[in-house]
């Protein structure tokens, strides 16, 4: 019998005794459906994709707790579903962190600084930054861009755009202490 006609639980179980053939056939036959419900879910293209790859990444890790019988799809849902709440959950302490790490360096100078008056770069402390992490704060702070009109204008992801601001805070704050630590 080719892989293509059996049943999604008789290729999970020849998977789970590891034959990647049968992992291929489950891949392509779901990847569809999958990926359609984390778009429904999901802010963006790039996230879905990174939670859909979690999702298989989870599926192989998970591969020998599945009981041979027990029904695929609603299996391999409730495994997408706990993957798409670990993401959902990973983003929110990071958007948390990134408000704390905003808070601080606005806590640092004051908010008129970083908002416009140009302060911020006047006075040398975006000096220790890179060109793309002052146009990211500048975005950001300056001209009250969104992270997602951010990662367009840069050319980046979003999560690339929060990851590159929320570096450049960590080292203002740095920057704000050591100078802080020097009065």
């Amino acid at each position: 019998m080719r892989f293509e006609d059996r049943s999604d639980e008789e290729l999970m179980a020849a998977y789970a005794a590891g034959d990647l053939d049968a992992f291929a056939v489950l891949y392509d036959r779901h990847r569809g459906r999958i990926l359609g419900y984390l778009f429904s879910r999901l802010a963006g293209r790039d996230e879905a994709e990174e939670v859909f790859q979690k999702v298989f990444a989870r599926l192989h890790e998970s591969r020998q707790k599945y009981r041979a019988g027990t029904p695929f799809l609603p299996w391999m849902f409730v495994l997408m579903r706990n993957v798409l709440i670990d993401h959902v959950r990973q983003v929110q302490r990071r958007r948390r962190r990134l408000v704390y790490s905003e808070e601080a360096v606005l806590g640092a100078v004051a908010p008129e600084t970083v908002a416009g008056s140009g302060r911020l770069r006047d006075g040398g402390y975006l000096d220790g930054l890179d060109a793309r992490q002052r146009r990211a704060l500048e975005l950001r702070f300056e001209q009250g861009f969104s992270f997602a009109e951010i990662s367009a204008r840069l050319g980046l992801s979003t999560v690339n755009a929060r990851q590159i601001i929320s570096r450049a805070l960590r080292r203002l704050r740095q920057t704000f202490g050591e100078q802080g630590n020097q009065r």
